[in-house]
């Protein structure tokens, strides 16, 4: 069980959990709250909007396939409205152009159906510590501070998530820039915090030489 310290007690940890298969909306909404955190699953992106509109939650655990409005477009609007509000990326697939809009509205992490629940907790802790930081960043009036996450395993058993698809996009748009870290970073919407952290998971992982 995740642990809690002061600092993550601080927040309510109401998480959304927008998913339309009915096992996997259970499953999920059993295992966060064995993590201590109060779970509210809808099936749609529209519930979901409706939801946020009603009460605040701190985190968001999103299916990327859903019916209606898509889980991207919804990431897209909780920016909009709601940016303080963490996500994490639930999907069965993978393509290009929703890893790139994912990184560009600053996702959390990406998790492929199905995940482990020790890798579902890792990406929790690490979204409701983002979260502590804008809170704490709002409250005090000061940017918010860089978040340290726990260096991701490359999965060679699954080479088509999000997850490889934003790596490959970072490192082509970095060779095609002949590895000026600013123009790869605006090219690809990002901060150069961002990728200067990308980059240096990347040489921990050994997909790119010091």
């Amino acid at each position: 069980m995740m642990a809690n310290d002061s600092n993550t007690q601080s927040l309510h940890r109401r998480i959304l959990i927008v998913e339309d298969e009915p096992n996997m909306r259970e499953m999920l909404s059993r295992a966060t709250r064995e993590m201590d955190f109060t779970p509210q699953a809808v099936s749609t992106a529209e519930a979901a909007l409706t939801a946020m509109a009603n009460e605040a939650v701190d985190l968001i655990l999103l299916d990327m396939n859903l019916p209606g409005l898509s889980g991207i477009e919804f990431f897209e609007q909780v920016n909009a409205r709601w940016p303080q509000v963490p996500v994490i990326i639930l999907t069965g697939y993978g393509d290009l152009d929703t890893a790139k809009r994912a990184i560009r509205l600053n996702v959390v992490d990406f998790l492929t159906k199905p995940c482990s629940l020790a890798d579902l907790e890792a990406a929790l802790d690490r979204a409701l510590r983002r979260r502590l930081d804008t809170h704490r960043a709002t409250l005090s009036n000061c940017p918010v501070p860089f978040e340290s996450e726990a260096d991701d395993e490359p999965d060679a058993q699954t080479p088509h998530t999000l997850q490889d698809h934003e790596r490959e996009l970072i490192l082509q748009t970095l060779a095609r820039h002949d590895g000026n870290r600013e123009a790869t970073a605006a090219e690809l919407g990002i901060s150069l915090r961002k990728l200067y952290y990308r980059i240096a998971e990347y040489e921990k992982q050994g997909y790119l030489s010091r």
